[in-house]
């Protein structure tokens, strides 16, 4: 279970109670009195054995045994080298774990843990001191007593130890490690880790070999793999690359084993040895046959839904094909188990497939279309047919699959979405047009309403005025100007302050129609000695607050109109809340001219605007008037247009 080459070419291996030297003249074994552990040869030629529990070396064909400070009964030798200052450092596992320093045959120093971690396995280093593969994992240097380490992550997350199993220092410096967890390494400060995750076929490395040309060989339970420097190089600069190792295994008759101490080894004549259970393996890399023939590749069959097609050209698969198997192959006659293939299907994958070894390739609901299936291989030495074999095949389109329905689709996308930005570009205008109506509605309102009131009577105030100046000399005339200028401004006041008060009451009412009327007519009482009086029946009910604004403004022109211009004695105001809304005025006084009600009076909007107001809110509007028997004005608004809630509160 360790194996060690000696500088004279003989190849020394230990079992259980023998020691085997190979060389030229044939194998010569040698009985011991138990299993050998560790194997070494120094530079003075003298041969080092770790047997059972202790050391020993060999002198004239005899084995002497080293004594060991504070021996373990348990502990044995798991490695041994030896350090650019020519001291024999031996590692001894046990309770507690020893590094001990060996000079001139006998122990100089033991280093114990924990200053010393417990580790498995020893490698000199050039530049002085060694290499510790830890038991933990882990890679340590040990250098003038001084020891550091380098962890690496899957040592540390590892719920269970997974110790080193070989170091190998390489010509370069850097240094490579053997574990269950995959293959470590070290240079220049960066540590690396390879496991299957870049290419390798299992991640457990038993042992770790340089050859003469740098190449790097992994003894694995699923073969004995072989690196290029170059993909070595590539991993050290880039650790996540995917390496294509050379894979001899049971097909090149590799037996794979673990052992427990040195497992593989590099002779002087550059071949390399590795030990299993039960025998010692060699491998010449000057001698291995390379098959540099790339196998020929064969497309054999295409089966879509359960049904196979002919290979011919101008193949058109059915349309709403599901399941689509492509078989192929390669041709070698070395080791056509070890042959791997790769693919590509033109049209719909974006890199090439690794098959492995598959020779099927498959697909599901391939979508109508040109494609084109690429099927590559290479042979057991990696060498490939980049030719390979191709196959060019149609999937059909059903209806609603063809590029003239799917035009079709995206027109009517097109169309559907412009005549909804057209609704509502219309519907937008439609709103900012109503709205600049209102506005202007609104404006050419208050232009009635101060061409009928408040600029008449600043016209009649400039009159009197004018007619003040027109006798300076005569103070009682001036005086009697004066005075009527001074009621035709308190006249023009309070009217400004009625078309101002229009605007603003009714918004500042909640819901009372009511209450806003009894202030129109109380104003009415200040100039007019008339009988006046305010009647409201039914419920009062919420009302939408334009509808109800716009009723209020009728109803306080027409009660401003009889209260100016009727001469009236009498002024009644009904307001009725029923399935609609009434409102109704009537006064006493001298009517109005029927042509006036017809056509209204030049320049004058009165009239005009209640008519206007009643007809936005799609209510009836009506004037019956004669001379001498007084005008009555009647407004009904329907109720599903004013009323939003059911009766709140009964009328006062």
């Amino acid at each position: 279970e360790s194996v060690f080459a000696a500088r004279d070419g003989t190849v020394w291996v230990g079992g259980q109670r023998e020691l085997d030297a190979v060389g030229n003249a044939g194998v010569t074994s040698i009985r011991l009195p138990g299993q050998v552990t560790s194997i070494f040869e120094d530079r003075t030629g003298t041969l080092w054995v770790g047997i059972n529990n202790g050391l020993t070396f060999r002198s004239h064909d005899r084995f002497e045994t080293i004594d060991i400070p504070d021996p373990d009964p348990k502990g044995i030798v798991t490695s041994l080298t030896e350090d650019v200052n020519g001291n024999v450092w031996a590692e001894v596992r046990g309770n507690p774990s020893k590094l001990i320093r060996i000079q001139g045959r006998r122990v100089r120093e033991v280093f114990t843990e924990p200053r010393v971690p417990a580790a498995t396995r020893l490698a000199p280093d050039p530049e002085g001191g060694l290499w510790l593969g830890l038991r933990s994992g882990n890679l340590a240097r040990f250098r003038n007593g001084v020891v550091e380490t380098f962890p690496n992550e899957t040592a540390s997350t590892a719920p269970d130890a997974a110790p080193i199993s070989q170091l190998a220092v390489r010509h370069d410096g850097s240094v490579l490690a053997a574990a269950d967890f995959g293959l470590l390494g070290w240079h220049q400060g960066t540590s690396r880790l390879m496991t299957v995750s870049n290419g390798l076929p299992c991640d457990r490395v038993n042992a770790v070999v340089e050859d003469e040309h740098a190449m790097v060989w992994l003894s694995t339970p699923c073969g004995l793999l072989e690196l290029t420097p170059e993909e070595v190089n590539e991993w050290w600069r880039n650790p996540k690359v995917i390496v294509h190792p050379r894979i001899l295994d049971s097909f090149d008759g590799w037996e794979p084993g673990d052992v427990s101490f040195q497992a593989g080894v590099r002779s002087v004549d550059g071949r390399l040895w590795f030990a299993n259970q039960s025998a010692a393996q060699v491998v010449d890399p000057d001698h291995l046959p390379r098959n540099t023939l790339p196998p020929p590749v064969r497309i054999e069959g295409i089966v879509a839904d359960r049904k196979e097609f002919p290979l011919e050209a101008g193949l058109r698969l059915p349309r709403l094909t599901r399941a689509l198997q492509i078989s192929y192959t390669a041709l070698s006659f070395v080791a056509p188990q070890k042959v791997r293939f790769r693919y590509r299907l033109e049209g719909h994958d974006v890199d090439w497939q690794d098959a492995a070894t598959r020779r099927e390739a498959f697909y599901n609901d391939l979508p109508p279309g040109d494609y084109r299936f690429r099927v590559i291989a290479c042979n057991n030495d990696g060498v490939w047919n980049e030719t390979g074999a191709t196959l060019d095949f149609n999937v059909a389109a059903a209806w609603y699959q063809t590029i003239w329905f799917r035009s079709l689709c995206c027109v009517l996308v097109v169309l559907l979405l412009w005549a909804i930005y057209r609704l509502r570009v219309r519907r937008i205008a439609g709103t900012m047009k109503a709205r600049f109506d209102e506005r202007l509605a609104e404006r050419t309102r208050i232009a009635r309403d101060l061409h009928d009131t408040f600029l008449q009577t600043i016209q009649g105030s400039k009159l009197v005025a004018d007619d003040a100046l027109s006798a300076t000399t005569d103070l009682p005339h001036m005086r009697l100007a004066v005075e009527k200028l001074s009621a035709w401004l308190g006249r023009a006041t309070e009217e400004g302050r009625a078309a101002l008060n229009s605007l603003r009451t009714s918004a500042t009412e909640v819901n009372d129609l009511a209450d806003a009327f009894r202030r129109a007519t109380e104003d009415c009482r200040i100039h007019n000695s008339m009988d006046i009086s305010l009647a409201v029946s039914g419920q009062v009910r919420e009302m939408h607050p334009i509808v109800r604004d716009e009723v209020y403004r009728i109803g306080y022109e027409a009660i401003r109109n009889a209260c100016v211009h009727s001469r009236a004695t009498q002024l009644r105001v009904e307001l009725s809340y029923a399935q609609d809304l009434s409102l109704r005025i009537c006064d006493s006084g001298l009517g109005i001219d029927p042509d006036i009600v017809l056509r209204g009076k030049q320049g004058h909007f009165g009239l005009q605007g209640m008519r206007e107001r009643a007809s936005r809110i799609m209510g009836k509007f009506s004037i019956e008037s004669s001379a001498g028997s007084g005008t009555v004005i009647t407004l009904t608004v329907p109720g599903g247009i004013i009323y939003r809630t059911a009766n709140k509160q009964p009328a006062r």
